[in-house]
């Protein structure tokens, strides 16, 4: 068996896994407004924060605002990405216009341009560490975390070796710039709300 032929082969095994996982916590009676995903082998199950969803809403209407309404913009649809049974799913997703679902109904992640995360207050570890590094080795060209707690944006762009060479800070108050990357819009953050819970 080739090294190509392995790596198709574990993820094959990684996905039915997943499938497996996501088959029973649909059928679990998962409480509404919480999000579940899989991350390197754990069940994640948070609640959604009004704040988390107010920031959610204004950068996916600043894609759909600079690409149209026929962008393929998602939150929280389930996409698999390499690693350890990484079934993740993003607060906002960028696909190309050409994706397509492969044969088992799943987005790839070779067609994702461009990701947001907003941290949770349970899993902001996860954002900031196992999450970064599928989005990198995935060479998802561009990921942006939103954090409340903290104020500020963290723009990651140039994914090398599992993790990104370039992160730029950007404060709330101020615009995140992505003229230049594979986004080529500016957000504003002067709405962002802030989440004054204990993590802040």
């Amino acid at each position: 068996m080739t090294v190509l032929e392995d790596r198709i082969a574990m993820a094959d095994v990684n996905t039915q896994r997943l499938d497996e996982w996501f088959e029973r916590l649909e059928r679990m009676p998962v409480p509404e407004g919480f999000r579940v995903e899989i991350v390197g082998g754990n069940v994640y199950m948070t609640p959604q924060r009004d704040t988390h969803w107010a920031i959610i809403f204004k950068l996916a209407m600043a894609v759909e605002a600079r690409f149209g309404e026929d962008v393929k913009v998602f939150s929280d649809v389930r996409i698999d990405f390499p690693g350890h049974e990484n079934g993740l799913c993003p607060d906002v997703a960028v696909l190309r216009a050409s994706a397509e679902k492969d044969d088992e109904g799943h987005w790839r992640y070779e067609d994702v341009e461009f990701v947001f995360e907003v941290i949770s207050e349970g899993t902001a570890a996860n954002d900031y560490g196992p999450k970064k590094a599928a989005y990198a080795t995935a060479e998802v060209p561009l990921y942006v975390i939103a954090d409340p707690y903290q104020g500020r944006c963290y723009v990651y762009t140039d994914p090398k070796n599992g993790d990104y060479v370039t992160r730029t800070r950007v404060d709330f108050g101020d615009d995140i710039d992505l003229t230049g990357t594979v986004a080529d819009l500016t957000v504003s953050t002067s709405n962002f709300p802030r989440d004054r819970s204990p993590l802040a």
